[in-house]
């Protein structure tokens, strides 16, 4: 009777989930939160869901759901679904998550040996963004739900201006052999211009140095889409005569727009998105 009892309001559950608003899987508005408290037969279903009844679907999906993150087709989500955070979290903390970023950067080498002859005229640039691609705020959203909350800026900020980001290795390693190549670095940031100060004590304490520009968001910028701002610092450089050979970063925004560079890498972040 009582497994009866439970299979009637796992299918109630799912039933309800096809037309209910909060239930993230089924609802193509992927932002929203789900909330389940006082709400026993969405208890027993998400349950269910992760000893495995329809577990294999779960993971199926939030494994699609970050691979069109990654791959731009899902855009302007505030937060991950929050059936997926915990598989968000095991990607982003594993050593898969690794291999996909030093992949990355293989790529990268392989075009700079291959492709890039430069004029060494002192204006052969190369761009890295600095949150996911330099720095990891891992550390941060390991707890502050790891993209699952919305995002607090100011808590954020606070975090930013003890200066603790850890570097990513595999770009730390990146950074200067591209300088040392005689690329000229530019680093573009969607941070705020008030950050600058922690911001150069973090990347010069963690090994990062050398670089010929740093570009924070100034109070003019601050209303400013993330990619429109991107752009008008690109634009900037290549009307300085900057020739741009590549860029590096972890958001599609850091891209996106004219004028474009002759190669764009991009690493691996499904916790947040800048637009």
């Amino acid at each position: 009777m009582a497994k009866c009892l439970a299979l009637s309001l796992i299918m109630a559950g799912l039933f309800i989930g096809l037309v209910s608003p909060q239930w993230n899987i089924l609802n193509p508005k992927w932002g929203k939160s789900v909330e389940v408290v006082n709400r026993p037969e969405w208890n027993i279903l998400n349950q269910r869901l992760r000893k495995g009844v329809v577990g294999d679907n779960l993971k199926n999906y939030c494994e699609s759901w970050r691979i069109n993150v990654e791959l731009n087709n899902i855009r302007g989500f505030s937060v991950v679904p929050q059936e997926c955070v915990d598989h968000v979290k095991k990607y982003m903390t594993s050593s898969q998550y690794n291999v996909d970023s030093v992949r990355a950067v293989e790529e990268i080498r392989l075009y700079m040996s291959g492709f890039c002859t430069l004029k060494d005229d002192g204006k052969d640039s190369w761009i890295f963004d600095i949150d996911e691609t330099l720095l990891s705020t891992i550390p941060y959203y390991k707890k502050h739900g790891f993209g699952g909350e919305k995002l607090n800026v100011t808590s954020l900020e606070e975090w930013m201006k003890k200066s603790k980001a850890p570097a990513l290795d595999h770009t730390l390693e990146l950074f200067h052999e591209i300088k040392n190549k005689g690329f000229k670095i530019f680093l573009i940031s969607s941070r705020k211009e008030n950050l600058r100060s922690p911001t150069v004590d973090n990347l010069v304490s963690v090994g990062y140095h050398g670089w010929t520009r740093l570009t924070l968001r100034g109070f003019d910028d601050e209303l400013v889409e993330v990619k429109k701002y991107h752009s008008m610092v690109r634009q900037q450089l290549v009307d300085e005569g900057y020739n741009i050979w590549g860029i590096v970063g972890d958001q599609w925004s850091t891209f996106d727009g004219l004028p474009m560079a002759k190669r764009t890498f991009k690493l691996p972040n499904s916790i947040y998105y800048k637009a």
